[in-house]
Formats: structure tokens, C-alpha cells, sequence
């Protein structure tokens, strides 16, 4: 069972920036996708961002494009998610997440393994 400890997140306003961190233990694929997806009140699951391990080639949903830059830290299984120009849309519950591939963190949410999840919240 893959381990997460998530921090960051917070209260902004629009416009501002915010920053997550995820470092992930306990995986034991060769290669993986670890990243982020969120879930709003009352809504479904939204990917946000995932970088593969092997490459470090990213992936982005459409609504966080250009704003969002996810990175990798020290060790491949610590990851940053840098967020920027945040919108009260952004507000959500954010989550670190990993798979086989970045396709079920950033497409179709529903990983293996995903953490706890952080708050973020946005107002206007």
C-alpha cells in the first residue's frame, strides 16, 4: 500500500498562488504517474496534474493548463504542484495520487493509490 504525506494548500484570494507538495512511499512499480487530481463539493473527481516517473514528461487538464506547473523534488517520488492565477473554481479538496500511467490521474480519476487530500480554498 502506497503512503502519502501531502502539505501546502490553504486560504486565497483570486488570483493568488498557492503550493502543494506530495512525497509518496511505498511504490513499487519500476515506472509510475504521480500527481494530482481534485474534487469540489458536490462534484465529481477532476485531474489536475501528473509527471511520469521514468521521463518526467507532464500532463495537464485543460482547465489548469498555464496556470498549474507540477515538478519533481529530490527522489522520484516527490512532487510539487505550483498553482498560480488560483480562480474561486479552483476551491477544491486536492489530492496526490499515483498509477501505472499519469491516464488515471489526469483523464479518467481513479488511481490506485491517492492520499488524504488537502483544502484549498479560493475566494473572490
Amino acid at each position: 500500500e502506497v503512503q502519502f504525506v501531502e502539505s501546502g494548500g490553504g486560504s486565497v484570494q483570486a488570483g493568488k498562488s498557492l503550493y502543494l507538495s506530495c512525497e509518496a512511499w511505498g511504490i513499487t512499480s519500476a515506472n509510475y504517474g504521480l500527481g494530482w487530481f481534485r474534487q469540489a463539493p458536490g462534484k465529481g473527481p477532476e485531474g489536475v496534474a501528473c509527471m511520469v516517473s521514468r521521463d518526467g514528461k507532464t500532463y495537464y487538464s485543460d482547465s489548469v493548463k498555464g496556470r498549474y506547473t507540477i515538478s519533481s523534488g529530490t527522489g522520484r517520488n516527490v512532487v510539487f504542484l505550483e498553482m498560480n492565477d488560483l480562480k474561486p473554481e479552483d476551491t477544491a479538496t486536492y489530492y496526490c495520487a499515483v498509477d501505472t500511467t499519469c491516464y488515471r490521474v489526469v483523464f479518467t480519476p481513479m488511481p490506485d493509490d491517492q492520499g488524504q487530500g488537502i483544502l484549498v480554498t479560493v475566494s473572490s
